[in-house]
Formats: C-alpha cells, structure tokens, sequence
C-alpha cells in the first residue's frame, strides 16, 4: 500500500472537528491573495472600465476559484505534506480536516466559482478560470509535481493565468496585453520557486518530490535560476513599449529586474552549501512581482487621472 493510500485509509472515513479558520487555510490564502491581486491588476489595466459591482463580482469568483484550486491541492496532496516541514501543519496533513472534506470542498467551490463568473460576468472568463483550475490540480498536482523537475516550469502556467482572466473579465477577450502580464508571471515562476527548493532540499528528498535541485543538483539549479532571471528582467519593463504603461514604469521596472540579476548572480556564485543567497532571492522574487503590477496598477491609475483632468 502507498503512502498516499495508506493516509487517506488512516483519515478518510472520519468526521473532523474543523473550524473556521481550518477550511480558511485549506484555501491556501497566501496563493489566493497573489493570485486574486494579479487579476485584479489585470482588470484594471483593460481597456474597458467594467461596472464596479460587475468588477467585484469577478474578482470574488475569481478568489473563490483560486482557493478551490489551493482545497483540492492539498487534498491530493495530503501524504507529501505530511513528509515537509514547511507542509506538515496544513489542515489535511495535520488532521484537522479529513481528505473527503477537502475534496468535497474543493469541487463545490470550484463549480461555484465558475458559474458565478460564467452566468454573471463573462464565459470566456469562466471558461479560463475552470482551466486554470483544471491545470492547477490534474496536469500539475497530478501529475507533473511528482513526475518531473519541470514541474513548476510547466505548472507554473496555472499561476500566470490570473491576469488573463482579469482581462477577460473585462473585455470579453484576451489581449496581448494580457499574455505579457502572463509571460511576466510564467517566467517568474521557477527562479523563485528553485531558490525555495535549494534551502528546502531535504524536505523535497524526504517526500520524494522531483524539484531541480534533487534532481539535477544544486549547481545547475543555481545556473538555471541565472538564466531565467536574465529572460525574466527585460520581459517585466515590456508593458511601457507595448504601450500600456509609462515610461516611468519602464525604468522602475528595468531596476527591479536588475536587481532580480544581481540577486540571482548572488546564489549562482554562492559557495555549493550557503543557502542565505537562495532565501533574499526568493524574499526579493516576491516583492518584485508584488511591486511590478502594483506599478503598472498605479500607473494605470495615474494615466487615466490625467486624461481625466485634460479633458
């Protein structure tokens, strides 16, 4: 009997005593919240301003939707959380929900969130978002995670996919606009989840997941990591000449990313066992991505204030 068999027969056929806050946290809310802020700024820099109650409406679905792709990820995924230190308190894992809640949890929201926004907003935008959800919990949880050290370069699509539905949202389209905002977040994506890996090595080895560094060793992660932040700091400055940002998003977005090089740069000449490099890249990946679409959002903002005012 496998590891994952052998869970869900010790907690599967149990009633739990969750709270709240337990089902809450089975949302993944810390994905939720990147996910849903991506969207949004990819509601927002559309060139249609939707209804606010209409905008409302899709971003909550759209959270719905993120938190129903986070419910049915640690469902699956019970057994190797329970193995990793930075997991084993998660609701699932921990027992605090047993695998039939969050499973149950997980299609109903999903189902929720997909019709609200299908029914209410726009069925493009539903039919992304059912994708998205598809794609997060069958291609990349079941499959890809513990099959390839791809597997956060592939799966990472389901996390760059936001964006595109914020826009769809609004324009009933998908714009090019749209695919850079993607591409910003799908190349984003492995650099900082390698730097994670490099100093979570031995809990990957212990649950048996197939990350870059237990795979194909530290020192090519590290080179990987490299690679990727080079294609990765021109590709975030590319909303100011596809003519959707200004130019001072342009040059705050250029020094972001020469500071993601530098970071990067960092951890490739790091000595083979000291890890700090690794955790400022990964601290510095997430205020970088924060910071390059609260940038375009507030420029967003500022360029339409200004238009405003001139006519």
């Amino acid at each position: 009997m496998s590891t994952r068999e052998s869970h869900l027969e010790d907690t599967g056929t149990r009633l739990s005593e969750a709270t709240a806050g337990d089902f809450f946290a089975l949302l993944k809310p810390r994905v939720m919240a990147l996910a849903v802020f991506t969207a949004f700024v990819g509601l927002m820099v559309a060139p249609i301003v939707m209804n606010p109650v209409i905008a409302v409406i899709a971003i909550g679905a759209i959270a719905v939707g993120a938190g129903a792709a986070g419910a049915l990820n640690m469902w699956y995924d019970a057994d190797i959380d329970a193995l990793m230190s930075r997991t084993a308190k998660r609701p699932v894992p921990s027992g605090r929900i047993t695998p039939g809640e969050a499973l149950g949890f997980g299609l109903v929201l999903s189902a929720l969130s997909v019709m609200t926004l299908g029914v209410l907003v726009g069925w493009l935008a539903a039919s992304l978002l059912a994708f998205t959800i598809f794609f997060y919990v069958v291609i990349y949880t079941m499959w890809l995670k513990r099959s390839t050290p791809q597997n956060i370069v592939i799966g990472g699509a389901a996390g760059a996919l936001p964006p595109v539905i914020g826009w769809a949202a609004a324009t009933g389209a998908v714009g090019v606009e749209s695919l850079i905002l993607f591409l910003i977040i799908f190349l984003w994506t492995p650099p900082h989840f390698w730097a994670l890996a490099l100093f979570k090595f031995g809990d990957y080895a212990a649950a048996g997941i197939p990350m870059m560094p237990n795979v194909a060793g530290e020192a090519s992660t590290r080179k990987q990591i490299f690679a990727y932040s080079l294609v990765l700091a021109p590709i975030g400055v590319l909303p100011w000449p596809f003519g959707f940002a200004s130019v001072y998003f342009g040059i705050a977005s250029a020094a972001l990313g020469a500071g993601f090089i530098w970071q990067a740069w960092k951890v490739l000449a790091a000595p083979g066992q000291e890890m700090r490099p690794a955790k400022t890249l990964f601290a510095y990946s997430i205020l970088y991505l924060f910071a390059i679409f609260a940038m375009l959002l507030a420029d967003t903002i500022a360029t339409r204030a200004l238009v405003s005012a001139g006519g």
